[in-house]
C-alpha cells in the first residue's frame, strides 16, 4: 500500500476526510516553499501538492498561472522541485504530489523523472495534459518505482472515461469540480453529485475533489460528496499577497472535522 493509500485508509478509519493544499515550488522561493510545507503539515495538511512552473499552464487559472510565472523567474526547474523534496523528505514524510505538466518530463525523461522523483521521496505524480490512453508507458515505470499515478474526471466525462481513469489511477481519482480552470468559481448542485456517484459507484478508490474551493464553508460542503477535498488557489494568492497560509488551513481542517 503507497503512502498515499495508506494515508486515506486511516483517515477512512476514523469517519475523517483529506485535506489536500497545493502550493507552487519555488514561488516565491524555494526556501519558502520549504517551510509553508511545515506550516501545511503542522496546520493539518494530509497530502500536499507540489505545482511544478510551467510556461503554458492550460488548466490553471490567473493565480496560478501568476505563480508559475514568478517561479519560472527565479529559475525554478522540475529537477530543483525534486531536489527540494529530498530536502523536506529529511524532515516530513507527509505524502507529496507533484503536479506537472508533460513537456517538462518529457524533457527530462520519463524514466529519469520516475526514478529520481521515487529517490527523492515523491509519492504520487499529477499530469493533467496526460490522458490514460497516452500514458502506458509512464504508468508502467510509475509502477515499477511505485509512484502513485493520479488522473483527473470532470462533469463531462462519460462512463466510458470514468471506467478507463479508475482503472489506472492510483492514490486517488482527482475530480475537476468544474469545467473552467483552477479559481473559476465552484458549483455544488447536481450534475457534480451525480458525477460523483457514478464514479463511486465504478471504484473503491478514493475520490478527491479540486478547482474552485476558496473557503472553509466549501471545503465543508464538499467535504460530504468526497473523500478529500483540494484547495489550491486561495492558498496560491495568500502566498502571493504575503498573508499567513497556516490559519486559512487550520480553518479548513476544523471544518472538515465537523461536517
Amino acid at each position: 500500500m503507497s503512502n498515499i493509500e495508506n494515508t486515506f485508509k486511516k483517515l477512512k478509519q476514523t469517519g475523517r476526510k483529506a485535506l489536500i493544499p497545493y502550493i507552487m515550488a519555488g514561488d516565491p522561493s524555494l526556501d519558502a516553499t520549504k517551510q509553508f510545507v511545515s506550516e501545511l503539515e503542522e496546520a493539518g495538511a494530509d497530502i500536499i501538492e507540489l505545482g511544478v512552473p510551467f510556461s503554458d499552464p492550460l488548466a490553471d487559472g490567473p493565480v496560478i498561472q501568476r505563480a508559475h510565472e514568478r517561479a519560472l523567474q527565479k529559475g525554478v526547474t522540475l529537477k530543483k522541485v525534486i531536489a527540494l523534496v529530498k530536502e523536506i523528505r529529511q524532515s516530513s514524510h507527509i505524502p507529496l504530489i507533484l503536479m506537472t505538466y508533460y513537456n517538462p518530463v518529457f524533457k527530462f525523461g520519463v524514466e529519469t523523472f520516475i526514478k529520481e522523483a521515487a529517490d527523492s521521496g515523491v509519492d504520487g505524480v499529477i499530469i493533467p495534459d496526460l490522458i490514460p490512453d497516452e500514458a502506458h508507458d509512464f504508468i508502467s515505470v510509475a509502477r515499477k518505482h511505485k509512484i502513485d499515478t493520479i488522473f483527473l474526471l470532470a462533469p463531462t466525462s462519460t462512463l466510458e472515461r470514468i471506467k478507463r481513469v479508475v482503472k489506472v489511477s492510483t492514490g486517488f481519482i482527482y475530480y475537476v469540480s468544474i469545467t473552467g480552470i483552477t479559481g473559476a468559481k465552484l458549483a455544488i448542485g447536481d450534475p457534480m453529485k451525480d458525477t460523483l456517484r457514478s464514479i463511486k459507484s465504478n471504484t473503491n478508490k478514493p475520490v478527491a475533489v479540486g478547482f474552485g474551493i476558496s473557503n472553509p464553508e466549501e471545503a465543508a460542503e464538499i467535504s460530504k460528496l468526497a473523500d478529500g477535498v483540494i484547495v489550491g488557489s486561495a492558498i496560491v494568492r495568500l502566498i502571493a499577497e504575503g498573508k499567513d497560509i497556516k490559519d486559512f488551513v487550520k480553518k479548513i481542517k476544523e471544518m472538515l472535522q465537523v461536517s
